[in-house]
């Protein structure tokens, strides 16, 4: 849209002192405007020449708006004198929610420690001859081995109080204590002859159990002896208790300790029948609030101000969310009106990019993040007074908002213009982008679907389709090349070739060709975006339609137009639009 499009009639400058005079007949005309026919009967040339003007009017005191609404906060300093209050109180609030962050987080790193370490010791104290790192070679190959290590989990689990090392102890259910689940699951039926290649079997599964009671009688082995395993048969064998402890490690830095309950699963898995039974540990944990506590020699007086700073982030995050939608409503407000322009006076259409410019995305996401800020502060809250334990989803929560509040800074980084660019560039390019990943993409997915049936048998990278898709994007990164290489079993040659053209083309293909390409995309948007900065010159019809408001922001003409809100101009501009319908019906 260009200027020339909303010029008067005349060549010369109009008198701003007669403006005033003909206010009244401008008005009668709007609201009598649609009685013309554009198309047969011509107004007056005095009629003609005061619509103009005031449509010349109108149409510079809405690019002074819109021209308004762009300029960065010194801009508009100079331009009104509103100072830059969304910019301190989004300083202030990225300080203060960083500080919530660094402090949820080292509260957190105590739970992850405490977790950690239990588990480890839980490897330790039941697991027989157990040593670090070692749990994925951790097995039994005989039937003495198996009944060793079942006895082994059931002594230690009896003898827990004279073994254990931390404030460990049995759940209670009431007044008793609850059990160990020792599970046997099994074909319900079947005769196996491998040396006569013959079997029949039942594909159904049963499950056998005794429970174990700690500190009962008979003894632990009379009631394990009592067990029968089913070694043809077997599928898996399950042991299942549950243990009791508490983290006193936080009041050291004054919070109440959580009380933890551990489910300890203990598995013997048959179900290769390879004469290998791999022997794995994993818990449960939940975390509840401790029932009855007392602490001495220590205040709560942390945790309350612990508490009222979450309070004090919750109002900052209220207000900027305030803020941020009050400038998201007026900028739709604008591109209403600047639309409104464009169809009556000029008869265009607005493209939705110049229409998208109207919305901006970094209030959006300033929104998004205070939402999210607001949500992780209550839990945290609620989390601090033991009212909740989810420490997970207040770290999602809590994470997301402060990663979107440091993105959020990128948007006043971008008011200098040597900063702008990378903004700049990532907004042109991002749709290209899209496609270009969206074609690699299906390439990528194919190369994984092939590696996963094919070199699945014979590499360990390549098991699993989750495996087989972290392993090549590591390829495309360069990462672990050789490994990958080397690790592929030589065990049958044609897959051995096969591997080797796979691999080479897949490196091929996404290091030298892909990724350049990428590269080329973003490189050629770049010096687009750079020759555009350098030439001055407005790539777009909403550019062009500002460029023909030549007022700085010192000039003062900004506080002229800016004397009534945008709330009341839009109120005046529907009650006229009203009036004029009205008298257009009752002359009808």
């Amino acid at each position: 849209m260009t200027g020339n499009l909303l010029q008067t009639p005349q060549t010369g400058t109009y008198d701003r002192q007669n403006r005033e005079p003909m206010k009244s007949l401008d008005r009668e005309m709007e609201e009598h405007g649609d009685l013309y026919d554009m198309s047969g009967t011509t107004p007056s040339s005095e009629a003609s020449e005061h619509e103009c003007l005031e449509n010349l009017e109108n149409v510079e005191t809405l690019r002074r708006r819109i021209k308004y609404f762009f300029m960065n906060p010194c801009e508009k300093y100079c331009a009104r004198g509103r100072k830059p209050w969304k910019l301190v109180l989004q300083l202030i609030k990225i300080a203060i929610i960083t500080v919530q962050l660094v402090s949820f987080g080292l509260s957190n790193q105590m739970v992850v420690k405490f977790k950690e370490e239990n588990l480890m010791s839980f490897k330790h104290l039941f697991l027989k001859d157990y040593v670090d790192g070692e749990m994925s070679r951790y097995a039994v190959y005989t039937q003495d081995d198996l009944y060793d290590h079942v006895h082994y989990v059931i002594e230690q689990y009896s003898q827990l109080y004279n073994i254990t090392l931390g404030n460990h102890e049995y759940e209670k259910n009431g007044t008793s204590y609850t059990p160990l689940l020792l599970c046997q699951t099994f074909y319900r039926n079947g005769t196996i002859y491998p040396g006569n290649e013959s079997f029949e079997i039942d594909a159904q599964v049963e499950t056998a159990c005794i429970k174990i009671y700690p500190l009962s009688k008979p003894s632990v082995k009379d009631a394990f002896a009592m067990f029968d395993f089913q070694f043809k048969r077997m599928v898996s064998i399950t042991i299942t208790f549950t243990l009791k402890a508490i983290n006193l490690e936080t009041v050291r830095h004054r919070e109440l300790p959580d009380c933890y309950d551990f489910t300890i699963i203990i598995s013997f898995s048959n179900h290769a029948h390879s004469g290998r039974i791999k022997i794995d540990l994993d818990d449960d944990v939940d975390i509840n609030e401790c029932k009855d506590w007392k602490v001495t020699g220590a205040t709560a007086k942390n945790i309350y101000l612990s508490v009222t700073f979450d309070c004090i982030i919750i109002i900052t995050c209220i207000i900027s969310l305030s803020l941020c939608t009050r400038s998201v409503i007026t900028g739709i407000r604008l591109q209403f009106e600047y639309t409104h322009v464009c169809h009556n006076y000029c008869n265009k259409q607005v493209p939705w990019s110049d229409k998208f410019e109207f919305v901006n995305g970094w209030y959006l996401l300033i929104i998004i993040s205070d939402m999210l800020s607001i949500i992780g502060s209550i839990l945290k809250i609620e989390i601090q007074t033991k009212m909740l334990t989810s420490y997970d989803i207040c770290s999602i929560f809590l994470g997301t908002g402060t990663m979107f509040v440091w993105i959020g800074v990128i948007r006043y980084m971008g008011y200098f213009r040597k900063y702008n660019i990378l903004i700049l560039t990532l907004r042109a390019a991002f749709p290209n982008v899209i496609r270009f990943i969206c074609c690699a993409g299906i390439i990528y997915i194919s190369y994984c679907f092939c590696g996963w049936i094919v070199l699945g048998p014979y590499h360990e990278k390549f098991r699993t389709l989750n495996t087989v898709s972290e392993c090549l994007f590591s390829l495309i990164n360069g990462d672990d090349m050789f490994p990958t290489f080397k690790d592929m079993k030589n065990k049958n040659s044609m897959v051995w070739v096969f591997s080797r053209v796979y691999l080479y083309t897949f490196v091929s293909l996404f290091i030298y060709m892909v990724l350049s390409l990428f590269i080329t995309i973003i490189t050629d948007t770049y010096d687009t975006i750079k020759q555009q900065q350098q030439s001055g010159v407005p790539t777009s019809e909403l550019q062009q339609f500002l460029s023909e408001c030549k007022d700085l922001p010192s000039s003062g003409v900004f506080r002229l137009d800016g004397t009534n809100s945008c709330c009341i101009d839009y109120c005046i501009d529907i009650k006229r639009m009203w009036r004029g319908s009205e008298r257009l019906t009752s002359e009808a």
